[in-house]
């Protein structure tokens, strides 16, 4: 099996622009740990490539939990163990226990270096709480570390986010992820949205930021692989790249989702819900979806052009015995006319003007 995630659904307090499956309420913290390590157990898998602990927040489970989590998963020796952290809830102890359990990549949420933007967004830490856990986490010999970033953000300029890159930039992680803001239902910023209360870039303003941030990280050493993914040359997230190229993992914790054998399952979001049914039940699989051929093949092909280096047609022809210009020829024709994508050696990937309007890409493989 190629990749493990295990949901956190804990965090301090809901950021404005998030629609994750988290909550504020910490109550159930030591019952739905019980449950995720159950629910662990009884795994048939034990052999991973990647773990990624998501969230939520992982980093808020107290000291007890986070070791008993990390005490069970540690047998499974992944190439690539990741654990999403956020400054406010990190700390030198945290991150030694992390260390101690094998976790060898951290992707720490930051968003800005401006303590405004922070404090618009709803994040519950400053950029100086920041510094002291990136520092911290360089000291204790952490070589893999990803920073998240966002942009046309509420009130922001494209100078004002550049300052930021800079700034995250000169501190050299191996890895940073840029994700432009979406409006999300049922979130704060929905809300604000929907009385034009957001004041947000306009499109021709967001596309000249996205150009001069590509721009700005390749002439540091950062290669983009992903729409809104760079890492210097070999931090790739193995993890993510799993999603990307269609291969399988497993979901473990409330609301995540399982990829195996072409059948998509999703446990209950209702963490009350998810520690009953582990307890009584041994799983929490609510939805179970068999992809026809077609979704699958729809899904290879959008999933994969994400990726700067595209699909491969010969991975395509392999893993469905169908020719992929025989099953999308109209549609890679025209959006090749279009200079939306490229073929490339034995690949189709997009274009620059592609990666700007990849949603009307995607859109074209979905019959």
């Amino acid at each position: 099996m190629k990749g493990l995630y295990i949901h956190i659904p804990f965090c301090k307090s809901k950021c404005y622009y998030c629609d994750f499956n988290s909550i504020v309420n910490t109550e159930y913290q030591d019952e739905y740990i019980e449950a995720l390590i159950r629910e662990i157990n009884l795994l048939e898998e034990k052999n991973f490539d990647t773990i990624f602990i998501g969230g939520g927040t992982p980093t808020i489970l107290s000291i007890k939990n986070l070791e008993k989590l990390l005490r069970t998963v540690k047998e499974f020796t992944p190439k690539e163990f990741t654990i999403e952290a956020n400054p406010g809830t990190l700390n030198l102890e945290k991150l030694n226990m992390l260390k101690k359990y094998g976790v060898n990549r951290l992707s720490i949420g930051l968003q800005s270096t401006d303590n405004k933007v922070l404090k618009k967004l709803g994040r519950i830490h400053t950029y100086e709480q920041f510094l002291i856990n990136f520092k911290d986490a360089k000291s204790l010999g952490f070589k893999n570390i990803n920073v998240d970033l966002m942009f046309n953000l509420p009130d922001q300029n494209v100078n004002e986010f550049i300052e930021t890159l800079l700034n995250v930039i000169k501190l050299e992680p191996q890895h940073i992820s840029c994700y432009s803001l979406i409006i999300e239902e049922d979130t704060r910023f929905y809300n604000l949205y929907q009385n034009d209360e957001l004041n947000l870039l306009d499109e021709e303003e967001e596309r000249l930021l996205y150009h001069t941030m590509i721009n700005l990280l390749k002439e540091n050493g950062y290669n983009q692989y992903e729409i809104s993914n760079f890492a210097k040359i070999g931090y790739e997230c193995r993890h993510n790249i799993i999603y990307w190229s269609d291969d399988e993992y497993i979901g473990v914790g409330a609301g995540a989702h399982s990829y195996i054998n072409g059948i998509r399952y999703s446990n209950v979001k209702d963490i009350k819900k998810y520690i009953y049914n582990i307890k009584n039940y041994g799983n929490a699989i609510e939805e179970k979806n068999i992809l026809t051929k077609e979704e699958h093949m729809a899904e290879f092909m959008f999933l994969g052009l994400r990726m700067n280096c595209g699909i491969n047609i010969n991975k395509f022809k392999s893993k469905f015995n169908e020719d992929v210009m025989q099953v999308y020829g109209n549609e890679i024709l025209d959006l090749i006319d279009k200079g939306l994508i490229e073929k490339y050696g034995e690949n189709i990937r997009l274009t620059e003007k592609g990666r700007d309007l990849s949603n009307l890409v995607f859109v074209s493989f979905l019959k």
